[in-house]
């Protein structure tokens, strides 16, 4: 008889091991998994209350590798074997060294990856970050991209060390950020791209290719804080551009807020309209100048800021239309400004 059996692909020799937590970091376990390689440990964060009864809910990485019977599947609240859950710690760690993955994938993951875990897969620790490093380094880049109206954005695949998102870069690919994109739009189109390029970046790992590794530059580092709910209210005292901006980058979390009286208004999409496009001398700013199907127009610091999606408290997203049906804002309506440094 003849042997017809194809030989295996190179994929199934690279054994990876995973450590990300929310969709961003399952769109790239998918990626790998779906590629053909061998997903020998997945690492996720603990379990979450969510939902209005806080029940504790799985990650999207720790629900994906449920699905698929990827195991094991570890949740250590962190990774260091002197810290505050050292029990925790040591087990995944030495789970992780009896394992002995090839590479190890990290993707929003959440954890400090200590020296001792960084060490041990013989390829070392690849993470897919969501922004053209340097700049953007921390825990929320698409947001701060797209609140600083940066014209493009991307993802860096780097060689992890111990600093915060200080790796050498392996490759990266540069997306444009569109006048209408939100973290939203944005998180999906980076999503994809990182998990193509982690699959790419290990096919050529698996072919036995060394990835050439760029130190990064010093120059242009900006750190991408995380982004608090004490951050959503608009200080119409700026310029529209900027809140306009604000708006985007907080869609959909947490979502940007205006006040009047004592309704919290959520805003989902807004625009910015430039001084010489609507009359508002002598209006404060904060002050609605229009409200109708087009739009709530406010004045602002610079120019006048148009909303065109909102949600009252406990309602839904709504055009402006069909808001203004339950929430009248007739011109002169006067929205609340922050504390001045709040």
């Amino acid at each position: 008889m003849t042997d017809v059996s194809q030989p295996a692909s190179p994929c199934a020799a690279l054994r990876v091991a995973f450590a990300g937590t929310p969709e961003f970091a399952r769109v790239a376990l998918a990626a790998i998994h779906e590629a053909g390689f061998p997903v020998v440990a997945v690492l996720s964060q603990p379990d979450r209350p969510a939902g209005r009864g806080l029940q504790l809910q799985a990650s999207p990485v720790k629900q994906y590798a449920l699905e698929q019977g990827l195991a094991p599947v570890l949740q250590p609240r962190s990774l260091r074997r002197h810290g505050k859950y050292p029990e925790e710690a040591g087990a995944a760690v030495d789970t992780l060294a009896r394992i002995a993955p090839d590479v190890m994938v990290v993707a929003a993951y959440g954890l400090i990856l200590p020296a001792e875990v960084l060490a041990l897969p013989r390829l070392g620790c690849l993470n897919i970050h969501g922004s053209l490093l340097p700049r953007w380094r921390g825990a929320a880049p698409i947001h701060r991209a797209i609140e600083a109206g940066d014209a493009e954005t991307g993802i860096t695949l780097m060689q992890m060390d111990e600093g915060l998102d200080t790796g050498a870069m392996l490759t990266r690919a540069a997306v444009p950020i569109g006048p209408r994109d939100t973290t939203a739009t944005l998180h999906d189109t980076l999503a994809a791209l990182g998990g193509r390029m982690v699959v790419d970046a290990l096919r050529r790992l698996a072919a036995g290719e060394r990835l050439p590794a760029t130190p990064q530059p010093a120059a242009g580092v900006t750190y991408a804080e995380k982004i608090g709910k004490d951050e959503a209210p608009l200080d119409l005292r700026r310029a529209a551009t900027a809140l306009a901006a604000q708006v985007r980058a907080f869609n959909p979390f947490p979502g940007a807020t205006l006040q009047v009286g004592p309704t919290v208004i959520k805003c989902w999409q807004a625009e910015a309209l430039p001084g010489q496009a609507t009359d508002h001398a002598g209006h404060e700013p904060g002050t609605v100048l229009a409200a109708d199907a087009a739009g709530v127009v406010i004045a602002c610091g610079d120019g006048a800021l148009r909303v065109t999606e909102l949600q009252k408290p406990g309602g839904r997203r709504l055009p402006a239309q069909a808001f203004l049906q339950g929430m009248p804002l007739p011109p002169g309506t006067r929205c609340a400004l922050p504390e001045a440094g709040a």
